[in-house]
């Protein structure tokens, strides 16, 4: 790496939205590095998403053993050794890291192992004290677990997301403060395998962000499998008890309990890491939260310094960063195709059982903006494969404008609902209406003809309901 070579394009951070950039940028003809203190993909490949997905994987094979009772198949689980599952989940983060690290020498893109420590137009300093220059720079540094006073994470027994995810040994019990779509994902995964879960969200209900109808029957699911919900609860604090930590809640009405467990997962949001690039000495305006200023195409305010993923205030999804990635680095080759992210079309997922997923408005909204509409749904009680396969719970659920008919949100609830949410979003991404979406043959039996049967709403109705 000489030392007055001059990029196209430094990227700091090697994350999904990072590495997607760099590769993107490398496909237009920009020289690009990739500078990265750790393993490439980021917190999404090593300590998020990817990991966490093998665990859930892995708990619905677990989970399988009761469908095999159903056949009067005896399940010995005495042997159960979850350590066997966690090296499991670390196999797939690492080579999935690898293969970024493949995709980024394929492209002929140089991944420098470093940290970055301050920014200025045209140039990144490293802890080293080298320099690295480059035309455009764009910054890619994630975000990490937000703490809480009174809950100090040592990653032992207070935990942070990614000490859930390196746990090697589970707890007989556990805390979950917040029941973001982390939380309640871990609630899933760990009561999957037997532990005892107690979930507590400030607000009025999980997954906050979620429309309420879904919520309803995601909540009604958990509680069945013995998850405890707390909701518009507050965790005032916690003290060790024993072994075990004793915490003190308040319910909506002022009343106090304690709840004694093992373990504490805090899960109440993420920060965004630009402490410690000296961004406001280059210029680089920061938000209340520490979030970067973007504007158009994720430019800051300094001509030739971008921002994306974590550390702006998009939605904190690996896929946005991914697409904002794209967008930056396409402006930076004059290809100003997308000025940044449709807020009203990004996917949310939520990997539990039932799964949950959605894009744009929900009911709540459209009634706070007083926009008029018309709520499409149908149960997957009544969806054929659904049945069959023993995974009725649930629904999809569409919300139209009542005098366009154009589709305004998407809601789904229940088996692959973080797949088949694409084919609504396809659908609103291409302007079309229920009735472009009807006339469209499904095969049967699939779990997309809820789709079909819910968009039935806005003409005759559903058939088989």
């Amino acid at each position: 790496m000489a030392q007055d070579k001059q990029y196209d394009v430094l990227v700091i951070g090697a994350g999904p939205g990072g590495y997607v950039a760099a590769i993107r940028a490398a496909q237009l003809g920009l020289t690009s590095a990739v500078i990265e203190k750790d393993k490439p993909g980021g917190v999404c490949l090593n300590v998020g998403c990817i990991p966490s997905k093998a665990l859930i994987h892995q708990a619905a094979v677990f989970k399988a053993a009761d469908g095999l009772a159903d056949m009067g198949i005896k399940v010995d689980l005495e042997g159960f050794d979850y350590k066997r599952v966690f090296d499991k989940s670390r196999k797939a983060a690492t080579q999935l890291s690898r293969g970024i690290a493949h995709l980024l020498k394929k492209n002929k893109i140089e991944l420098i192992k470093g940290e970055a420590v301050r920014l200025a137009k045209g140039e990144v300093e490293l802890s080293d004290g080298s320099v690295l220059k480059g035309k455009n720079l764009l910054i890619a540094t994630g975000s990490r677990p937000r703490e809480i006073p009174g809950f100090p994470i040592d990653e032992k027994t207070i935990l942070s997301s990614t000490g859930a995810i390196m746990l090697e040994k589970l707890p007989k019990s556990m805390l979950i403060l917040g029941a973001g779509a982390i939380g309640v994902e871990f609630a899933h995964i760990l009561n999957s395998f037997g532990v005892e879960i107690h979930l507590v969200e400030m607000l009025d209900q999980i997954l906050p962000i979620e429309d309420k109808e879904s919520v309803d029957i995601l909540a009604k699911s958990f509680m069945k499998r013995g998850i405890k919900i707390y909701t518009s609860t507050k965790a005032l604090s916690q003290e060790k008890n024993g072994d075990l930590h004793r915490v003190t809640l308040e319910a909506p009405d002022g009343k106090k309990s304690d709840v004694d467990v093992e373990m504490i997962l805090v899960s109440v949001g993420r920060i965004p890491n630009t402490d410690g690039l000296k961004l406001e000495d280059a210029g680089v305006a920061l938000d209340d939260g520490g979030f970067i200023k973007v504007g158009d195409y994720l430019k800051t305010d300094i001509e030739g310094i971008y921002a994306i993923g974590d550390v702006v205030r998009t939605p904190l999804l690996a896929h946005v960063a991914s697409s904002e990635g794209e967008i930056a680095v396409e402006h930076m080759a004059g290809r100003n195709t997308k000025k940044g992210v449709d807020l009203s079309a990004i996917p949310s997922v939520t990997y539990c059982e039932p799964q949950v997923a959605s894009f744009g408005y929900t009911e709540k909204k459209l009634k706070d903006e007083k926009i008029a509409y018309k709520k499409l749904s149908f149960p997957f009680v009544g969806v054929g494969k659904a049945v069959a396969s023993g995974q009725a719970e649930g629904m999809v659920k569409i919300l139209i404008d009542d005098e366009t008919e154009e589709l305004l949100g998407g809601h789904i609830v229940g088996a692959e609902a973080t797949e088949l949410i694409h084919e609504i979003l396809l659908a609103k991404s291409s302007e079309l209406l229920p009735a472009d979406v009807i006339h469209m043959m499904h095969a049967h039996p699939t779990l997309s003809e809820g789709i079909v049967e819910a968009m039935r709403g806005a003409i005759e109705g559903p058939i088989h309901i």
